[in-house]
C-alpha cells in the first residue's frame, strides 16, 4: 500500500486493496477526510454509495445524491462524500426506508448487513482508552471517535469504573447512554476487525497475556462449527454473551 498521509489526493493503486474500486480504469480515487475512523479500515461515503449500496453510477451522481442530505450515518446526515465510514457504523437511507450496519467481513474487511430501525437506535463501541478528566471522572474513548463520560461519586474510589479496554459498550445513538456492556475475556463472542481472519466470529477460549502491551495478547477462539483459530486482541470487537448483540451476516454465527 503506497503513502496515503499528508496529501488531500490518493491514488487509486495505492488505496486500500478492500475497496471496490476499478483501479487501471482511473488513475485518482477520493481520499477520506480525517474523521472517526482510519483510512485502513473505513470507507468513502462516495464509494459506499456508488459501488457499494450501487445508488449511482458516476462519481458526480453519487456526490449530488450525498449532497441532498440522502443519507445518514449514525443517525446524522452527512453531506460530505469524503466522510469516512467504518465498523459498526449505521447507514440510513430515509427515502426508502432501509438500515444497514457496516461489518467486517471475511476478505472484503468491511460490508452491509440489513438491520431493523430498532436496531439501528444502537451502535456497538470498543473502548480504545480511558483517561481520567477534571473531577476524577472517568472518559471512555471509543473505536470511532466518540467520548462518554463516566461520573464517579468517589475519585479515590470509582466504583462505578468497570469498564476495560478493549471492552464493549452498546450505545444509544439517541442519546449516548450505555445500554450494556460486554468484557474482552474468556467466553464471550467476539467478531475480528483486522488481520488475517478478519470478519470471522468466535467465542473466545483463552486470552494469553504476554510481554508486550495488552493489544498484543493472543487470543484463541472457536467459531460456530467448533474450529478454533488465533488473533491478537487488538483485532478482537466483543458483541455478545450469550449471543450476539447485534445483527451479523447469514451464516457468520
Amino acid at each position: 500500500m503506497g503513502r496515503m498521509g499528508g496529501s488531500r489526493h490518493l491514488k487509486a493503486l495505492a488505496a486500500p486493496e478492500f475497496w471496490p474500486i476499478l483501479r487501471k480504469e482511473y488513475k485518482w480515487v477520493v481520499k477520506p477526510i480525517p474523521g472517526p475512523h482510519a483510512i485502513e479500515r473505513s470507507i468513502p461515503l462516495l464509494i459506499l454509495v456508488r459501488d457499494v449500496l450501487q445508488y449511482a453510477k458516476t462519481s458526480s451522481e453519487a456526490r449530488r445524491l450525498i449532497a441532498e442530505g440522502n443519507f445518514k450515518v449514525d443517525g446524522r446526515i452527512r453531506r460530505n462524500y469524503k466522510y469516512p465510514i467504518g465498523p459498526m457504523d449505521v447507514i440510513e437511507i430515509p427515502k426508502t426506508s432501509e438500515f444497514y450496519r457496516v461489518i467486517p467481513v471475511p476478505t472484503k474487511v468491511l460490508g452491509l448487513v440489513k438491520i431493523t430501525p430498532e436496531e439501528a437506535r444502537v451502535k456497538p463501541c470498543r473502548i480504545e482508552d480511558k483517561t481520567t478528566i477534571k473531577g476524577g471522572h472517568i472518559q471512555l474513548n471509543l473505536h470511532d471517535g466518540r467520548n462518554v463520560v463516566i461520573r464517579v461519586a468517589d475519585p479515590k474510589n470509582p466504583v462505578e469504573d468497570t469498564y476495560d479496554t478493549l471492552g464493549t459498550i452498546l450505545l444509544s445513538l439517541e442519546d449516548s447512554r450505555i445500554i450494556n456492556y460486554i468484557p474482552p475475556e474468556k467466553d464471550i463472542i467476539a467478531i475480528v476487525i483486522g488481520g488475517r481472519n478478519v470478519g470471522r466470529v468466535g467465542r473466545i477460549v483463552e486470552v494469553i497475556p504476554g510481554a508486550l502491551k495488552k493489544r498484543k495478547y493472543i487470543v484463541t477462539l472457536q467459531d460456530k462449527s467448533g474450529n478454533t483459530f488465533q488473533t491478537s486482541l487488538e483485532y478482537v470487537f466483543p458483541i455478545g454473551r450469550d449471543k450476539p448483540i447485534i445483527t451479523l451476516p447469514e451464516g457468520a454465527w
